[in-house]
């Protein structure tokens, strides 16, 4: 299993996939508990609080991933 920043690096990857897919490829099988444990303390080691896999996602993508509406005029002169 992945520990330090590795770890970090492979849970921040795969994040969006949820803890199960997570755990699997950062080598903790089906064990999500250990996962999210050594994730906790690779956060606390590197200064980064981490409560859960989503801290990982980045407030950008976030706001990339939500669907909106745009509003802007039909051509340029109509600023």
């Amino acid at each position: 299993p992945l520990t330090g920043i590795d770890l970090i690096d492979c849970a921040k990857a795969n994040a969006l996939q949820g803890a199960e897919v997570a755990a699997q490829l950062c080598g903790y099988g089906p064990d999500i508990d250990s996962f999210q444990m050594a994730l906790t303390q690779a956060g606390q080691d590197t200064g980064i609080k981490l409560d859960d896999l989503k801290d990982l996602v980045s407030d950008r993508y976030r706001l990339s991933l939500t669907k909106g509406l745009e509003i802007a005029p039909d051509s340029p002169s109509d600023l």
